[in-house]
């Protein structure tokens, strides 16, 4: 009959050694890297409440119980959802109880000596043995030297070492990696991003209301929105003729800060900083400047409608919205900056600038839906339950008179897209992302090595030892025995 064998508990302490030690293994940082890249796709695939919250509105029009499906796993909201956290926040533990050992005993081991000339030296690769009737450890000594190894001289004998930087190289590449993750998740906590489109002419105020769209980190709100403004003065895009590419943008602006404007110009990449805040020139496209009249001859709508643009020539859609009207109507605007018909496409625009220009529009009569609560598009019109009563087209200072009103067009201002950026952890991750390119480039290229030289009378020995078996050894070793022997 056999014994039964008791296995001993770990107990509390036991148990939560054990899991520090799992978590904290490199095969579980792999694990983890690996799901936190799967757990970002769906963030890709499915649409987000915090970029394309009338994507999300969509699908809950078209599939409401996939909508209910996909929003009890947080799929509207990947990156902000307790699963997408956990998984960072475990990986991130990973790393650092993965990484700062290792780092702090590689630390110690370059600090330390070269480790002693074993007792035999043939056992080992690339060994050579030979007579000299001179002392050939000087020799060796400034051979060494000369390469960057570091040296331990002991009685008749030198031991060598080079080639830490491979080790160190992978570790910096893991610690770049918690850089990376301290960066996006400052980022994520303390950061903000916003985009608005302003016409020449208007003012741009850093207030939560001005904003088209405008997201904020987890640990930020409207009150960390830094005071300025900005209003556009002038913008200018030059073409090229040929092959009608953009050349330049070019915006004049004045801003203010603490009461103090200043004229300035932002550009393509030359963004305006204010503290931790940075305003891009994003984009840019054409606003017709319209005026809507009603049944009555009341002004229903005066001003700059921004349009969309579609292609490279600045054919542009848009919707212009009149609920005051009465009754109320809604124009689906097709605006072209240089006109020109052809027969398989109808109205294009030949070139990007405004040479001949011209908004051609359907008007549709109805409930144009702006009170119902829902987040419509400002460039789409939903005309489902809307009736159409005319089409037509406009070139400015022409009107265009319909059974319940007029539209005339006044003029054509151009509009660009500011994006506001607030990033404190942007400095991080791009650190991070430099110094993993350069410990990555370290230990692929880094070769750990060592030498051993020892002379006993007329005997001489070398040998050598390559950790992982790297290459290049048995030419340093060739090398310095031909300066041994006093072979140029």
């Amino acid at each position: 009959m056999s014994e039964r064998v008791e296995i001993p508990e770990l107990g509390a302490v036991g148990m939560a050694r054990y899991v520090w030690r799992q978590l904290t293994s490199m095969r579980t940082a792999l694990i983890l890297l690996m799901m936190l890249g799967i757990a970002a796709i769906p963030g890709s695939l499915v649409p987000q409440r915090i970029t394309n919250a009338i994507g999300v509105r969509d699908l809950y029009a078209s599939d409401p119980n996939l909508a209910k499906w996909y929003d009890r796993f947080y799929l509207f909201d990947v990156y902000g959802s307790p699963w997408f956290s956990a998984i960072y926040i475990l990986l991130f533990i990973s790393l650092i109880g993965c990484v700062l050992p290792r780092s702090l005993e590689h630390f110690k081991a370059m600090r330390a000596e070269p480790p002693a000339t074993p007792r035999n030296l043939s056992r080992l690769e690339f060994h050579h043995q030979f007579t000299s009737n001179t002392d050939a450890l000087p020799v060796a000594l400034t051979w060494l030297k000369q390469r960057r190894f570091r040296i331990k001289q002991e009685s008749g004998a030198i031991s060598a070492e080079k080639g830490f930087l491979r080790e160190t190289g992978n570790l910096l590449f893991h610690l770049s990696l918690i850089l990376i993750l301290v960066g996006v998740s400052f980022g994520a906590l303390f950061g903000m991003r916003g985009e608005a489109i302003i016409n020449v002419g208007e003012r741009f105020i850093n207030v939560a209301t001005t904003y088209d769209t405008l997201s904020f980190g987890k640990l930020t709100s409207e009150k960390s929105l830094q005071p300025f403004e900005i209003s556009l003065d002038r913008f200018n895009a030059t073409y090229d003729p040929k092959n009608n590419m953009p050349l330049d943008y070019k915006a004049w602006v004045t801003v203010t800060e603490n009461g103090v404007s200043t004229k300035k110009i932002l550009k393509v990449n030359q963004p305006l900083t204010f503290g931790s805040t940075r305003v891009y020139l994003q984009a840019n496209g054409y606003s017709p400047v319209v005026t809507v009249r009603d049944s009555v001859g009341n002004v229903a709508l005066q001003g700059p409608v921004p349009f969309l643009p579609q292609d490279g020539n600045l054919r542009s859609i848009g919707a212009i919205k009149v609920p005051d009207a009465v009754p109320a109507v809604g124009f689906v605007g097709n605006f072209v900056p240089t006109y020109q018909r052809t027969s398989t496409q109808g109205a294009v625009s030949a070139f990007p600038e405004l040479l001949d220009p011209k908004l051609l529009f359907s008007i549709w009569q109805g409930d144009l839906g702006l009170d119902s609560g829902i987040p419509q598009s400002v460039y789409r019109l939903d005309t489902e339950k809307l009736q159409q009563i005319a089409l037509g087209s406009v070139k400015p200072g022409e009107t265009f008179t319909y059974s319940e009103g007029s539209i005339t067009l006044e003029t054509v201002v151009p509009w660009v897209n500011l994006q506001v950026v607030r990033d404190p952890g942007k400095t991080y991750a791009l650190w991070g992302g430099i110094v993993a390119v350069l410990g990555l480039l370290s230990s692929l290229y880094g070769r750990r090595r060592r030498i051993w030289i020892r002379q006993v009378g007329d005997n001489v020995e070398v040998a050598g030892l390559a950790k992982n078996g790297v290459s290049g050894l048995e030419d340093e070793i060739n090398s310095l025995v031909s300066a041994l022997k006093g072979v140029k």
